[in-house]
């Protein structure tokens, strides 16, 4: 279907550069509430997560189309209602410190982030067969939830399906898509999406990668970089956002807000 090009220009991308991946990376039980402010004690203002729906179309945050791995039920997530997926235990398989932590509703988690100012990229994470009522569902929720708000979340995926819903069902929401490799096509498949960003696998990202990126007017965000030798490559080469698991390791940073390419690229004009 055509899509009309956001423009960075006409459109600031006004997210922060530091991204925490699942709510605080792997020291908390991801996509939970008790993960996010984990996030947010460590300086995070912008967090990643995944969105699906449950059988009777409740947006919520899971990874696996599974259930085994992050909580105690069994079986397909899409498969059961929201208020059977609300019962389950979604923190103990991480810890006992989280046992009885519960699955996250997306309303739960807007009202969370609108009330502390922060922000959020929503991964739209389809169950199999489900990717438009996701994408449609998904993009009509945030719309209505972040209604207020100036800065939106910024919708990404892996499914073109689901991010061309959601751009028809909510065309001025900011949009992303997420490729696991590295694909010349992909640029110009997120201009047709309408997309401000392409968000990469960082073992595929490098400094002529970032440029082709830039010079379709979108931006360039890499997942996930969790050592640090790597992240200032990627912040030299120009990245425009990094997701991470290691909080702990970039708090400093993170507190700090600023993009370290554009500091870098700062100082080395002024030495």
């Amino acid at each position: 279907m055509p899509m009309t090009p956001l423009s960075p220009h006409a459109s600031p991308w006004p997210y922060p550069c530091w991204i925490a991946h699942r709510g605080a990376g792997t020291l908390a039980p991801e996509n939970t509430l008790a993960a996010f402010r984990l996030g947010a004690d460590h300086g995070f203002a912008m967090f990643e997560c995944d969105v699906k729906l449950s059988a009777d179309g409740e947006p919520f945050l899971l990874h696996d189309a599974d259930l085994a791995r992050t909580t105690n039920g069994q079986g397909p997530a899409g498969a059961l209602s929201w208020d059977a997926l609300s019962r389950l235990d979604a923190g103990s398989w991480h810890g006992r410190a989280y046992a009885g932590e519960p699955l996250l509703r997306l309303e739960a988690l807007a009202r969370w982030l609108q009330a502390l100012g922060l922000m959020v990229n929503l991964e739209i994470k389809p169950c199999p067969g489900d990717e438009v009522r996701t994408g449609r569902i998904v993009a009509e929720r945030v719309a209505s939830l972040w209604a207020a708000s100036d800065v939106k979340p910024v919708l990404s995926s892996f499914s073109v399906a689901a991010l061309e819903a959601a751009a028809a069902a909510e065309p001025s929401l900011p949009r992303g898509l997420l490729i696991d490799r590295w694909q010349p096509e992909a640029i110009e498949e997120a201009l047709r999406l309408g997309c401000g960003a392409l968000v990469v696998h960082q073992a595929f990202l490098n400094d002529r990668r970032i440029e082709a990126i830039h010079a379709a007017g979108i931006k360039a965000v890499a997942y996930t970089v969790n050592d640090a030798e790597r992240a200032g490559t990627l912040w030299l080469a120009g990245l425009d956002g990094l997701i991470t698991d290691r909080v702990d390791l970039f708090e400093p940073q993170a507190r700090l807000g600023t993009c370290p390419g554009l500091n870098l690229s700062l100082d080395t004009l002024l030495a």
